[in-house]
């Protein structure tokens, strides 16, 4: 009996050793129930009014005049005038659309990210470990940066400093 304990202890001891550290980091579909903390904004600090009487009356629902505004912010900090409200970006859409827009693209992507995320989702043994197949899953995606930084040199657009390419100067 001791010695199956002593077994069962060594075996747990070795398989708690094969994680790699935050499993759901890479996996492509991710368990973690915790809410964003970056869709939680802070309020902004509460002001006196010059005038109560001038003060809207409360409605259930309104927006509170200490709740943040990010868009609005984000267009103040830009140098923009948030009143022009989005009128004021119709050059800027109609550059975006000038092909076309495709109506129910939002559901189009998530279908076809679904199909992806299932279609890569890892062999049996791979899930049943836990083992991260998120390279593996993108590696047709990714983008190979030396070659991509060689031939923007080639073209004789200045680049950034980046590292080595480990391929081409492999450790000693």
């Amino acid at each position: 009996m001791f010695r199956n304990l002593t077994v069962g202890a060594v075996a747990a001891t070795i398989l708690a050793g094969c994680g790699d550290g935050d499993p759901t980091l890479f996996n492509l579909r991710k368990s973690d129930r915790t809410p964003d903390e970056f869709s939680i904004l802070p309020t902004r600090p509460l002001e006196q009014p010059p005038s109560y009487a001038a003060l809207p009356a409360p409605l259930p629902g309104a927006a509170s005049r200490a709740d943040r505004r990010p868009e609005e912010e984000a267009i103040v900090a830009l140098g923009g005038n948030p009143g022009r409200g989005t009128g004021a970006d119709g050059a800027l859409v109609a550059s975006a659309t000038r092909y076309g827009v495709a109506g129910g693209i939002r559901e189009r992507l998530a279908a076809e990210d679904l199909a992806f995320r299932r279609a890569n989702d890892g062999r049996l043994l791979e899930r049943i470990a836990n083992v991260n197949v998120y390279y593996r899953a993108y590696r047709p995606q990714s983008l190979d940066q030396h070659a991509e930084l060689e031939r923007l040199r080639r073209a004789g657009i200045r680049t950034v400093a980046a590292p080595p390419d480990p391929a081409r100067f492999p450790d000693d």
